[in-house]
């Protein structure tokens, strides 16, 4: 259903992610809002460490998509906003455990804070599940 969309015209992505994602337009259509690294307790996981704090939102994402009855291969965009953007092969790194079909298209940046000053990733999703 979801297809990887790439041109000769543009470099090739130096981390895990798609220049461009198609999909079918009939499905449902789930955004996630943006995932840190809480868990279900409210405790946050992998202080310092962004690895941890990776494994943690990705598994945040894919609880979202699963509940709303998809799976990560239903995922088609991510936006990704980081503490440091030194961090990116590590993230990059983690992702690849997750995202094992055709990579989401993506964007990742660099910011200044977030609603935590213990967070070091944030991701925010977008799935489109086949209808049936």
């Amino acid at each position: 259903m979801k297809k990887q969309i790439t041109s000769s015209k543009l470099r090739q992505p130096n981390g895990h992610f798609s220049h461009a994602t198609s999909i079918a337009a009939k499905g449902t259509l789930v955004f996630i809002s943006g995932m840190t690294a809480r868990r279900a307790d409210g405790s946050i996981a992998g202080i310092g460490n962004v690895e941890e704090q990776t494994r943690q939102v990705c598994e945040n994402v894919k609880a979202a998509v699963e509940e709303a009855g998809g799976t990560i291969d239903d995922i088609v965009r991510v936006d990704v906003y980081v503490r440091n953007m030194e961090h990116f092969d590590v993230i990059h790194k983690v992702r690849r455990e997750y995202f094992k079909g055709i990579a989401p298209a993506s964007t990742m940046v660099e910011v200044n804070k977030f609603t935590s000053p213990d967070y070091l990733i944030e991701i925010n999703a977008i799935a489109v599940l086949p209808n049936g």
